[in-house]
């Protein structure tokens, strides 16, 4: 229940953070950062995607080759295929607590989704 609480809070504040006026709200996210987004958690199990709303929450899994566990949530917050566009948060087990990743793992994160969005623009365009 509180983790539910806590999910549904993060969701409300990265939306928050992301939108400046009420037409961008109803907009889809930029579909190069929603499918890099998808493709770069694919190893975590899929909890919530609502590309019209840009969020995307995973469950609890572990990076190949690493026991930690992690979760995160995206919100692709903008059309621009660009980091002020895209909203990271991940957090990490500790015992029974979930607790916020180091900054580094978020920009990370941050950074391989990028990458591949920029990947997947580059071969649409080439066709």
């Amino acid at each position: 229940m509180i983790r539910r609480l806590l999910l549904s809070v993060l969701c409300s504040a990265l939306i928050a953070c992301g939108t400046t006026d009420v037409g961008e709200t109803s907009r889809a996210a930029n579909k190069y950062l929603w499918n890099a987004s998808l493709e770069t958690l694919s190893f975590l199990p899929l909890e919530q995607a609502d590309p019209f709303s840009g969020v995307l929450v995973t469950g609890w899994g572990a990076a190949p080759g690493s026991s930690q566990q992690y979760r995160a949530t995206i919100y692709v917050a903008g059309a621009a295929l660009d980091a002020t566009s895209l909203k990271v948060a991940v957090f990490r087990r500790a015992g029974n607590r979930e607790i916020p990743a180091a900054s580094a793992t978020s920009l990370e994160v941050e950074n391989a989704i990028l990458s591949r969005a920029r990947q997947l623009r580059i071969r649409d365009v080439q066709g």
